[in-house]
């Protein structure tokens, strides 16, 4: 347990018997009044965004999470399947569990994964990928790094928004926070 003032954004706490990941948190102590802290946090089960205040002397209780690496093998159309790179014990996740971040699995991507008694929680991508351009229109020659952009399609079927000078086959950096180029690779 620890008291609701030393909340920080990005922890896993237990609160109504659900876990919450903490996004912000603002400690007031307005005027004569007691103080308090709001705290922004998102349920782990519905995904929906939450805002709960807590009084200072409040306790919270922290969740214990089992953080694991895995490298991602392969997808059968409908499960993605995952190895510990410890154990070499393999795992699968549906696409509905995973969202938007089966657009970046590329084999052996290596992607830490949370565990709350013995549940995956959640998956946490690297920053970036090094994706393969499958399909674009073909490069200009000599064109410059400008502000135009064509879409491309990558190897998952993620479809980015590159410069000119990019071609088929090519491999770029892409950012998997924001979906965006970033670089050739």
């Amino acid at each position: 347990m620890l008291a609701a003032t030393q909340l920080r954004p990005g922890m896993v706490i237990l609160f109504n018997k659900e876990l919450f990941s903490i996004f912000a948190m603002t400690h007031r102590t307005p005027g004569n009044l007691r103080g308090f802290v709001q705290v922004r946090m998102r349920n782990f089960r519905t995904g929906s965004m939450i805002e709960h205040r807590f009084s200072s002397e409040d306790k919270v209780e922290k969740a214990m999470l089992d953080e694991q690496e895995m490298e991602y093998l392969y997808d059968d159309g409908e499960y993605y399947y995952f190895m510990n790179i410890e154990t070499f014990e393999q795992t699968h996740f549906t696409k509905d569990f995973l969202g938007d971040g089966v657009n970046y699995l590329i084999p052996q991507l290596h992607v830490h994964v949370e565990f709350y008694e013995g549940k995956p929680v959640s998956v946490e991508l690297p920053p970036s990928v090094d994706m393969t351009v499958v399909e674009t229109e073909p490069g200009l020659k000599g064109a410059t790094v400008s502000n135009v952009t064509k879409p491309a399609k990558m190897e998952t079927g993620l479809v980015v928004q590159v410069p000119p000078f990019i071609n088929p086959g090519e491999r770029i950096r892409v950012s998997t926070a924001e979906g965006s180029y970033q670089e050739r690779a």
